[in-house]
């Protein structure tokens, strides 16, 4: 099973003072954060694509570039694309050029975003937001077997043989699909064969057994080998060096961010109860100390039938750079051991 971490590149003001960082630096502190990961050992580190004001992850595929060029061995991906308001060929082509920067260590995550600014932003219209993501996902995996393509659809001019360039280091550039908890959503990725990512941001990991299995059963149907059909989750996460530690450092930046897109959308602010209830044995929450994060994680792997990834939402909170550090490093040098051995003596 591999780990690790996704970031929205948050730039959020602090709670307690009101003081925010310059955006350059935040940037910064980002991009030191995928060295730490890659020199702990961590697989994977994701970036998500966002337009709004807290988040500086707009162009994801630039953040990660920068990222390449400074680390050897962890892979790089989106967390995830809008693929619903983006050209397939450009995003193609960014990615493409990514995986030969960073020798073949490129992925995507292609969904359709949790929130809606980037329609209107691009010229879509949100009411469309499923027939602009399934046309755009069959354009990009055309785009992915074939150098000339030919193409047409409803929201873009079509394609009549032209080449899509360059191409990437790898000879089939991954491509996970992620998912919230639509199951038709569940369903399109198991019956094209894609690897599935999970975005898990409340309630019990369990619960979505009967979705993975969903899945499963159309990608068999589908004639796909089991192999083929992986399943990753998405979840918040922070690792302190007691379960108590972890819990206080994350919550001001947690309550704040959830309780300001809370009343975006209606909703009363965050609590503690809701909090801790997300942080208990059976919560969606990877927070606590490594054994119990370690524990969660193994949990979640069981209870979904096998686990090929799991990646940390960290840094959506108004958390200290020196935090995030000791997070990253908890997570690489004490979670990653326990986890692969645990899971080795699994395959035995």
């Amino acid at each position: 099973m591999e780990i690790g971490i996704d970031s929205f590149a948050a730039r959020f003001p602090d709670p307690a003072t009101g003081d925010m960082m310059s955006a350059s630096e935040r940037l910064a502190n980002l991009l030191e954060e995928i060295e730490i990961a890659d020199r702990v050992g961590l697989d994977v580190f994701g970036i998500g694509e966002h337009h709004r004001p807290e988040f500086l992850d707009s162009a994801p595929a630039i953040i990660l570039a920068a990222a390449a060029a400074r680390t050897k061995n962890i892979r790089l991906t989106s967390a995830v694309t809008v693929l619903s308001a983006a050209d397939p060929v450009r995003v193609f082509q960014e990615f493409a050029t990514l995986d030969l920067i960073a020798k073949g260590r490129a992925e995507m995550v292609v969904g359709r975003g949790s929130f809606g600014e980037s329609y209107p932003l691009f010229g879509f219209q949100f009411e469309d937001y499923d027939s602009l993501f399934t046309e755009k996902l069959d354009l990009l995996l055309n785009i992915r077997e074939n150098t000339h393509v030919n193409w047409s659809g409803r929201h873009r001019a079509a394609l009549t043989g032209q080449g899509v360039y360059p191409r990437p280091y790898q000879d089939a550039l991954p491509i996970w699909l992620g998912v919230g908890g639509t199951p038709q959503s569940f369903a399109r990725a198991g019956s094209l064969g894609l690897p599935l990512m999970i975005a898990i941001i409340g309630g019990e990991i369990r619960h979505f057994r009967p979705l993975v299995d969903l899945y499963r059963e159309a990608g068999k149907q589908a004639g796909h080998a089991p192999e083929r059909l992986k399943v990753g989750i998405h979840a918040l996460g922070f690792v302190g060096t007691t379960n108590e530690q972890a819990k206080e450092t994350y919550y001001p930046g947690w309550q704040y961010m959830f309780s300001k897109i809370g009343r975006e959308r209606g909703r009363a602010p965050a609590t503690r109860a809701q909090y801790e209830a997300m942080c208990s044995p059976h919560g969606a929450y990877l927070i606590g100390d490594p054994q119990t994060v370690a524990a969660k994680m193994l949990a979640a792997s069981e209870a979904l039938v096998g686990l090929s990834r799991i990646t940390l939402q960290m840094s959506s909170t108004s958390l200290a750079h020196s935090a995030m550090k000791q997070s990253i490093e908890l997570l690489g040098i004490e979670v990653l051991p326990i986890v692969r051995r645990a899971t080795h003596s699994w395959s035995q």
